[in-house]
């Protein structure tokens, strides 16, 4: 995102152009409603795929090995396609941004995940629309009364998710999961202050610039991969590289070149669902009653805020 997208509900950073969308020929109809099902269903089912990962590799060194080999798939990728090297400072900006939103965002998802349910992670994740408003306002952009009744409405579910689901009896997790929004939200809104590539290549150094501030973190608290990983986790590390990286980001690139942003972004509304879905059907996780009201009631706020926004 070096013109990052606000409302992603699995933290990993998009690509930096976006254009006003021109009308569509029927087969290009077509490409946007395969490239949004599959942002749905891809985005939404990492926090499972992260989740079978950290069975076998530390939560900080997996993330770091994904956006590595994600980044340098697609790094390598652009460069054969004629894309120019980015400059030192472009380098510098993404290693910034990627800083705030993979290690101190997607890293602290993939931390909270050894104690918390995939599900209510991606709840969680769903504020982050939320967050943005206030760090734009304290950037000079203050919420008006509609969006105010949004943030309001969010925050009360956030507090619901937490209190029900007694997330402070795992306090790093709770923690966390405060982190990763706020650091996601805060690299979208700092984003634009940074010199950073354009398009996909924006997206690709910022995977290499968090990816190795990941691995560095994870080595200096002593993580490492005890035994050779199986072959389920190997699997998952496969899949959110290839597809939940790769495979993703094209299909947000392809969307953001033809529609408008804000349906671009509609996978922020699905993702929450998705994940609960796969966590239940999957992994056996079971949601109370008062967390799908939370849910709701977070991505109704959402909603207020996004579409006061869009007017």
């Amino acid at each position: 995102m070096s013109k990052v997208q606000l409302t992603r509900s699995e933290p990993v950073i998009a690509p930096a152009a976006q254009s006003t969308a021109p009308a569509l020929s029927s087969r290009e109809r077509l490409g946007v409603g395969l490239a949004l099902v599959a942002l749905y269903i891809i985005w939404g089912s990492t926090y499972l795929g992260m989740r079978i990962a950290i069975e076998s590799f530390p939560p900080f060194l997996m993330a770091g090995i994904r956006f590595i080999c994600a980044g340098l798939l697609l790094y390598a990728f652009l460069r054969l396609r004629g894309h120019a090297a980015p400059t030192g400072k472009q380098w510098g900006g993404a290693t910034i941004i990627g800083v705030l939103m993979l290690v101190c965002s997607n890293g602290m998802v993939s931390f909270a995940e050894q104690w918390v349910a995939t599900g209510i992670v991606a709840i969680a994740l769903a504020a982050v629309p939320l967050y943005s408003a206030l760090i734009f306002g304290l950037l000079g952009r203050w919420p008006s009364r509609f969006e105010w009744l949004g943030l309001g409405l969010g925050f009360v579910g956030v507090i619901m998710l937490n209190l029900e689901h007694g997330l402070w009896t795992n306090p790093q997790g709770a923690l966390a999961l405060l982190i990763a929004p706020f650091c996601w939200s805060l690299g979208s809104a700092l984003s634009s202050r940074f010199p950073m590539a354009s398009g996909l290549m924006a997206s690709a150094t910022q995977m290499l610039g968090g990816g190795v501030a990941l691995l560095l973190l994870g080595v200096g608290l002593g993580e490492h991969i005890s035994g050779w990983p199986s072959t389920r986790s190997w699997l998952a590390m496969l899949y959110l590289v290839l597809i939940g990286s790769l495979v993703g980001y094209t299909a947000y690139g392809y969307l953001l070149r033809r529609v408008r942003p804000a349906l671009a972004t509609s996978y922020a509304y699905v993702n929450p669902i998705v994940a609960v879905g796969l966590g239940a059907l999957m992994a056996g996780e079971q949601i109370a009653p008062v967390g799908i009201i939370a849910m709701l009631i977070i991505l109704t706020g959402v909603a207020l805020v996004s579409l006061r926004k869009r007017r």
